[in-house]
């Protein structure tokens, strides 16, 4: 699920690049964190409890990138 409001917040450019202040434009490598993983008799059970991914910015001469499990900061309304 996170991964798709990433893609929107890129799309609609609001997710903001903290070095040349213009919109990000890639993503890569994303993953969920996984907290626990329960196996028992017939049953099993995992808890994510957030995701991480690589954001690029890709603008112009801007080489800033960060693989970070807080993309949720760089999302600006």
């Amino acid at each position: 699920m996170s991964l798709q409001v990433i893609k929107d917040a890129i799309a609609q450019k609001k997710m903001i690049c903290p070095e040349c202040k213009n919109p990000i434009q890639k993503c890569d490598k994303y993953a969920e964190t996984i907290d626990s993983v329960w196996e028992g008799f017939g049953d099993s059970k995992i808890d994510s409890r957030g995701s991480r991914i690589t954001l690029i910015c890709a603008n112009g001469n801007c080489a800033w990138q960060e693989r970070t499990e807080f993309w949720a900061e760089y999302i600006k309304e």
